[in-house]
């Protein structure tokens, strides 16, 4: 009999798990073996982590207190205890980065020709050229905002960076406290000084500063006649979650941009940042001004904001970023490019349409090892064309601002066919660019729905239905990440194109259960959320652990974003102790704890974080030697399984299940840089060799030689 566990024992807080998964990304930052500029670039993406934690997880908890609600979390803290742990964890990585900017970064980007400087490291000419741009490129656009008995104190966005400063009257000698908003939308972070204006020999590659560091010591401009006794930075992270009751889709929208207008002004503060140098006097101020308690004050020493390092990115020196990758064409649909055949490096006799390909035999995808512009837009961009596609319905979640995806559907339209796109105005961040898309879709005559009322449509599918001579055939992809042409650059997603006759009618109906009044129940062969999903999984688990205790080979491999679901977690524990062998890739949060002696020994987990980031989910059971392989957009965690609508496919062909078991093996092979969770559930990293290939490099190498030739 298995050993009963108390939960609480068992289940890592998710919030403390997650700040463990962007320590990880921390960490490649401050690896050694990280070029440079990448090093910047992730240093950025842990600071926008940090951001987003902060105005949905911090906040939901910030509200629960403030509610006056006790309720723990699966692992026994109230919100109040989360909130601290939260804080108690967050600062020593926060001093890491710190540092890593300060003391390394800024250091060896210098050593490369590139100049991060502050005011006063500049000398007179830099400093002329700056203060000539402020006055005829900033100070048009800033506006600043007293505060005295008759100017209350300003509200002041979410995400704004701002300058709180003390201004004295000579005449009266009374002080006065003043707030100017840094402009960032309409402006870069880092204004970059024309290198010939340099005293450094040789000349610099690169010289930026940022444009706070301008605004600063030009301020005495929008205060003629007044005295700058002190200035500093301080930064504002609100409430920026959207909370929807489940309203009439018809007012879908309009709700969605009531919110998103509230959001940009900002709920409750959730964390004030401040200059370390920052004064008492004027730190007291903001904090009474906005209400900020000492819980959610964060000291930087360093830039506040340091997602925008981003900008570095285009620094212009490529041997201080990864080799570039652009990733290859699928050998099968390389007779399929119409651009291959306009530039005749195909013959017009040889070349063949995708849709031609895909009835010969399943396709499985690999980004961004496979390109996605010559796979998945191609597929979308001949269904435009294609004089016998009468329909194209696909779901569209998180979608670039450039879209190929987009433009090919409108073709679609208005070359007479019929098209529906689900588009999720509920994508977290994204839903301003949805509303935006939705709307130029519905002006070009394409059918826009928005899901099913109280679900959010997570779901990557795209069905287009063909006329034949032996009648209506569809084709279809289903895969694991969003129809995003920039983010296929940057993300790994699997997917699968196919003709299967019996996952192509689940797909209509699914599509009919999310446009239409169906209550769909079952499904052939897909696994749907909220509807089998989490049945299918606990099934195919279950189906592990009867194999075990018949003494046949029980063995589950998975891959995915996060494991967070109770239940799963549950029943994973049950399957470790009855023998069952469980292999976990997870990027992101896992609440599970592997390795405890009777409870979770046959459980292990590794977490991968390297120059893309993994977002494919891949489920394989062995079946007692007749193994099955499943794809699809859900992770297990609760909102996947119980909150939104999600697809997940059996991948059946054979030889394309075989190159997804070879897939993962790769996965689990290659510890190179992989972390490891340890029975504790701590995460240590194995050895990081500059000459050792990673997981993803040694994919970049063999994905089109060895695991998709044919």
């Amino acid at each position: 009999m298995a050993k009963r566990v108390h939960k609480n024992n068992l289940y890592i807080n998710r919030e403390l798990s997650w700040i463990q998964f962007n320590e990880r990304v921390l960490a490649h930052a401050l690896n050694k073996n990280t070029p440079l500029v990448e090093q910047a670039k992730f240093s950025a993406i842990f600071s926008n982590n940090l951001d987003e934690f902060f105005m949905v997880r911090v906040a939901s908890l910030k509200a629960q207190v403030e509610a006056g609600l006790t309720k723990k979390s699966e692992d026994g803290l109230t919100p109040q205890e989360q909130l601290s742990n939260i804080r108690s964890n967050i600062l020593p990585l926060i001093e890491k980065q710190e540092k890593h900017y300060l003391e390394h970064l800024r250091h060896h980007l210098q050593k490369q020709g590139v100049y991060v400087f502050d005011y006063s490291h500049l000398n007179s000419n830099q400093r002329i050229w700056v203060n000539n741009y402020f006055q005829n490129d900033i100070f048009p656009v800033l506006t600043p905002l007293a505060v005295d008995p008759a100017h209350p104190f300003p509200f002041v966005s979410n995400l704004s960076l701002n300058i709180a400063a003390l201004i004295l009257d000579p005449d009266t000698g009374q002080q006065q406290f003043a707030r100017v908003k840094v402009p960032q939308k309409t402006m870069r972070r880092f204004i970059h000084i024309p290198t010939h204006l340099s005293d450094i020999s040789p000349e610099p590659i690169q010289t930026v500063i940022p444009i706070e560091d301008v605004v600063a010591f030009n301020l005495q401009l929008l205060f003629p006649g007044m005295k700058i006794e002190e200035h500093c930075f301080f930064r504002v992270t609100r409430d920026a979650d959207l909370e929807l009751r489940d309203i009439e889709a018809d007012d879908l929208m309009s709700a969605l941009e009531e919110g998103l207008r509230k959001r940009r002004r900002g709920g409750e503060v959730v964390r004030l940042e401040v200059s370390k140098s920052m004064p008492n006097n004027i730190l007291n101020l903001l904090m009474e001004g906005m209400d900020v308690g000492a819980e959610d004050l964060y000291r930087i020493r360093a830039l506040l904001g340091l997602d925008e390092l981003y900008e570095l990115s285009n620094i212009p020196l490529a041997f201080l970023k990864y080799e570039p990758h652009k990733g290859l064409t699928p050998k099968p649909l390389r007779i399929s490019q119409k651009g291959l055949l306009e530039d005749e490096t195909i013959k017009s006799e040889e070349f063949k349409s995708i849709f031609s390909i895909i009835r010969e035999k399943d396709l499985l995808l690999h980004h961004p090892y496979d390109l996605f512009a010559t796979s998945v837009e191609e597929f979308i961009n001949q269904s435009a064309d294609d004089p016998l596609v009468m329909g194209i319905k696909m779901t569209l979640y998180r979608i670039s601002k450039d879209s190929p995806i987009i433009e090919a559907l409108i073709r679609a339209a208005e070359n007479g066919k019929q098209v529906m796109a689900l588009v999720e105005l509920k994508a977290r961040f994204d839903e301003d660019n949805n509303i935006q898309w939705a709307r130029h879709l519905e002006q070009s005559g394409v059918h826009v729905v928005y899901g099913v009322i109280g679900l959010k449509t997570h779901t990557k599918i795209a069905l287009v239905i063909r006329k034949e001579s032996t009648g209506l055939r569809s084709y279809f992809h289903i895969g694991t990440g969003n129809y995003n042409s920039k983010t296929s650059m940057s993300y790994t997603d699997i997917g699968v194109l196919s003709a299967n006759a019996e996952l192509a009618q689940d797909l209509v109906e699914l599509f009919n259960f999310l446009t239409g009044f169906s209550k769909q129940q079952k499904f052939r062969k897909l696994l749907v959320a909220p509807v089998t999903l989490r049945k299918g999984m606990e099934s195919l688990i279950r189906r592990e652990i009867v194999h075990a205790k018949e003494g046949k080979t029980g063995h589950i491999r998975a891959k995915m974003n996060s494991l967070v679901d109770p239940a799963i977690i549950s029943l994973l524990y049950e399957a470790s102790s009855q023998g069952v062998k469980i292999e976990l890739i997870i990027r992101g949060m896992c609440c599970l704890y592997p390795g405890i002696k009777g409870i979770s020994e046959n459980i292990s987990v590794i977490s991968i974080i390297g120059r893309f980031l993994e977002h494919s989910r891949v489920f394989w059971f062995a079946n007692n030697g007749q193994p099955e392989a499943y794809i699809g957009s859900a992770d297990w965690m609760r909102r996947n399984l119980d909150r939104r609508v999600e697809a997940v496919t059996p991948v059946e062909d054979p030889e394309l299940r075989e190159k997804l078991e070879k897939l993962l093996e790769l996965y689990l092979n290659n510890k190179q840089g992989a972390w490891s969770m340890q029975s504790n559930g701590d995460f240590i990293q194995h050895e990081s060799n500059p000459e050792k290939q990673s997981t993803q490099e040694q994919l970049i190498d063999v994905w089109n030689k060895e695991i998709t030739s044919s």
